[in-house]
């Protein structure tokens, strides 16, 4: 891999801050001088925005203006979508003022199944530190400018980790669902090509929900921040289900609001956009 540089100008929304904290992503790092740099698939980068110019470089495996442009989703118009969305209420209106810059990642459907598995029930510097170090214990080692950074392991490189091994990662309960996952994976009882392929959301997420550790919340996540890139899905959490109420629904007790309920309300406000609302929605509440 060879060292590149690209440098984007006037591109509308795009925030590095918004695109890596907004819940989507974990392997994404706040520098000192305000950039971020990352690892996915083989490729290392660093991102830093200065006025309206984006300036990407490190090491990718193919061309950087490719990697880019898929890895960030460059080529859907956001613009077009915000204003849409916008028209809904004033709600949506602010939220996506806040976060005008959110793009969702086309990010590899494999480290993302795992990824979110991690994710369930714990916090974002705990994900982070067991994704790093799943990374550095189990794939490849690349290093860029003097520092080495690690790429996210294959199920083939997973495949004969033990339930205990995984557990030394300080998995938790997490241990077992990582390993009968990347068994189902590798004995090809779940085809992820294939998955990708079919464009019936509901038969895809009904596949997701048979792997291990994936339940209906890290199924919808699967389904939206990776290569999936199902828009109208609605992944529902805490902060979710806080503002769809607060916002919509209004009802006495938010705890006994169904998951159909804010589907349905979901469904009917932002229709095939839906995803992105939700990550509009999401990000405004828990960080504003």
């Amino acid at each position: 891999m060879k060292e590149q540089k690209i440098i984007l100008k006037n591109i509308d929304s795009f925030e590095p801050k918004d695109i890596f904290e907004c819940g989507q992503c974990f392997r994404w790092n706040l520098q000192e001088d305000g950039s971020y740099v990352g690892v996915f698939g083989e490729n290392v980068l660093q991102i830093k925005k200065e006025k309206e110019t984006i300036i990407m470089e490190g090491l990718c495996k193919h061309d950087i203006k490719e990697t880019v442009e898929k890895y960030f989703d460059l080529k859907r118009d956001y613009k077009q979508i915000k204003e849409r969305l916008a028209k809904i209420d004033k709600n949506m209106a602010i939220s996506i003022q806040y976060g005008q810059g959110i793009r969702l990642l086309n990010q590899d459907l494999w480290e993302n199944i795992l990824s979110f598995i991690i994710s369930a029930n714990n916090n974002i510097p705990r994900i982070k530190g067991i994704i790093e170090r799943l990374s550095q214990t189990y794939g490849n080692r690349i290093t860029w400018r003097g520092k080495n950074y690690y790429t996210f392991p294959t199920a083939e490189q997973l495949k004969d980790v033990t339930i205990k091994e995984f557990r030394d990662l300080g998995l938790g309960f997490r241990d077992k669902r990582l390993y009968e996952t990347t068994q189902m994976i590798v004995n090809q009882q779940v085809n992820l090509q294939a998955m990708q392929q079919n464009p019936n959301t509901f038969q895809v997420r009904e596949q997701l929900l048979t792997l291990s550790g994936v339940g209906p919340k890290v199924a919808d996540c699967i389904l939206l921040f990776s290569t999936l890139k199902r828009l109208e899905v609605f992944p529902i959490d805490v902060w979710v289900r806080r503002v769809m109420n607060d916002l919509y629904i209004q009802a006495p007790n938010e705890d006994k609001v169904s998951k159909r309920q804010i589907e349905r309300m979901a469904t009917e406000k932002f229709g095939d956009l839906a995803g992105l609302a939700q990550q509009y929605l999401f990000y405004w509440r828990r960080e504003a």
